[in-house]
């Protein structure tokens, strides 16, 4: 597995070996000694599943206590994926990088403790799957505002997003409890 960096210093997109031919492909999305020794050296304790139409906006979510690290991929379709550093001491607080995650290509981004997330669906519907390392807790899950002019976020959208009404109140990055 390659590790691939983006513009935020701890969130890593995984190029994966995939081994195809005639009958289809087998590849390795997650093995704990590959990964501890790419530096990614979590526990994950949940598996979660969304399957979204065109258009749909989910995000940017995070948990102020029990943060979530997240592998994430895409098993059917194309995402656009994001992550925002809410890590007040961190040099990129406030930052963000987006990244496009498809079935076709088989990768994967880390996104660790401390990020809010969130994905727009660019295909007819996407399948996304990610491991977490942290159980949800909803009393402590909170959504950043997508469209936060402070982030400007480029998401590649075509037409209006189909928000949620927990995403639609999704407070700005000013507001937002963060990470000390």
């Amino acid at each position: 597995m390659e590790k691939i960096p983006t513009s935020l210093p701890d969130v890593f997109l995984l190029e994966p070996r995939v081994f195809g031919d005639a009958r289809g492909f087998f590849m390795e999305s997650y093995n704990r000694r590959t990964f501890a020794s790419l530096g990614i050296d979590a526990e994950f304790v949940q598996d979660n599943h969304s399957r979204s139409a065109k258009g749909v906006l989910r995000g940017l979510h995070y948990q102020i206590h029990q943060p979530q690290g997240k592998l994430v991929r895409v098993t059917s379709g194309e995402v656009y994926d994001v992550a925002v550093d809410l890590r007040r001491h961190s040099p990129s607080f406030g930052r963000w990088t987006g990244i496009r995650l498809s079935a076709e290509d088989k990768r994967l981004l880390w996104i660790p403790p401390g990020f809010a997330h969130g994905f727009y669906v660019l295909s007819e519907a996407a399948d996304v799957l990610y491991k977490a390392t942290e159980y949800y807790a909803p009393e402590h899950e909170r959504s950043l505002l997508w469209n936060d002019p402070d982030l400007n976020i480029a998401w590649p959208l075509a037409g209006a997003p189909l928000l949620s009404d927990k995403d639609r109140r999704g407070v700005p990055l000013g507001q937002a409890e963060v990470y000390a």
